[in-house]
């Protein structure tokens, strides 16, 4: 049964029956059902939001149109703002909406495609993470041969590869979920359309759907990450080599950040697609998803532009530059 506020959001009074097993729609609860506190979470992720969108779109276009940005690292940096800008924009602005006209109510097609679109370009920025840590890892530890391994060919392919592998493999999540039965409540402990707290909604056996979730987490969050550490673990050997401390210190500076994007994004989606569930509960599922679908994104830019020189002086020239064409 779902509850009365739910109901107000289907358009239903209190007195219809609700015993309904089709799926047209589903009730996202959200963050919070306590009214009062809908307009701090509406300012608060409309803030987030928009830096979000400010920070991602302006470090596209410094490396975009700075020629000395040119170069790998700042290629795959260019395509993760991009991913992280999509991933906030695909469940955020739903949220903001719901929020401010208090209608909850997602149809159940527009929830598939919200689906589709969050494991894809999640899928995305874990594969993306991994390939900046290989750049790193190629960049301390193969100076000499850097130009050569890392290709405009290849850089193209690691990047163009995981979004036709991410494509492939959300696409099979919605086709496995679409085959499900819904019947009870259609109510989603979440703020936005994600696998694991639909499918306890499921009245028809969902454990082809969980073991896929298994394997798809271990292939695109597990094995990316034992990939980065590996990285690492050979870049911290290469850097301990170095005889002087400030060559010490500029190879952990050129790492610091992407590790501090890899703790923030890797430490939330493990905690909710490769903990057991018994461990996992709403209220942490919601905190989790808040981290890598907010908070991760509107901090990328943050990280990369404040401890990195050369985009720092890329974004000092271009304000420059607009100041002096508008005086």
């Amino acid at each position: 049964m779902v509850s009365r506020r739910g109901k107000i959001a289907q358009g239903i009074t209190p007195m219809e029956p609700t015993n309904k097993t089709s799926a047209s729609q589903f009730i996202l609860l959200g963050l919070s059902e306590k009214l009062e506190q809908e307009t701090f979470l509406f300012s608060l992720f409309f803030c987030m939001y928009l830096v979000t969108v400010v920070g991602n779109l302006l470090i596209i276009l410094v490396i975009s149109i700075d020629s000395h940005l040119y170069t790998p690292m700042y290629f795959f940096l260019a395509h993760l703002s991009l991913v992280d800008f999509c991933l906030a924009t695909n469940t955020i602005p739903k949220m903001l909406v719901s929020l401010q006209t208090g209608s909850r109510a997602i149809s159940y097609p527009c929830c598939l495609i919200q689906m589709y679109f969050f494991h894809f370009f999640g899928i995305v920025d874990s594969v993306l993470i991994a390939v900046m840590a290989y750049d790193r890892f190629v960049a301390i530890c193969h100076p000499l041969h850097y130009a050569k391994i890392m290709s405009p060919r290849l850089c193209g392919l690691l990047v163009g590869a995981p979004w036709v592998f991410s494509c492939f493999i959300s696409l099979t999540h919605i086709l496995l979920m679409a085959r499900l039965v819904f019947c009870g409540s259609h109510e989603v402990p979440h703020y936005f359309c994600d696998l694991t707290p639909i499918l306890r909604l499921s009245c028809t056996d969902a454990s082809v759907n969980r073991i896929f979730i298994l394997i798809v987490a271990g292939m695109v969050i597990a094995t990316p990450f034992v990939c980065i550490l590996s990285s690492y673990a050979r870049i911290l050997e290469a850097i301990m080599k170095v005889p002087s401390a400030g060559g010490r210190k500029k190879a952990f500076s050129t790492c610091s950040s992407h590790l501090s994007v890899v703790a923030l994004f890797y430490g939330t989606t493990i905690g909710v697609y490769l903990c057991p569930s018994s461990v996992r509960t709403a209220v942490k599922e919601k905190a989790s998803a808040v981290m890598y679908t907010a908070v991760t994104p509107m901090l990328n830019p943050f990280i990369y532009s404040l401890r990195n020189r050369d985009l720092k002086g890329a974004l000092r020239k271009l304000v420059n530059r607009k100041i002096a064409s508008s005086s």
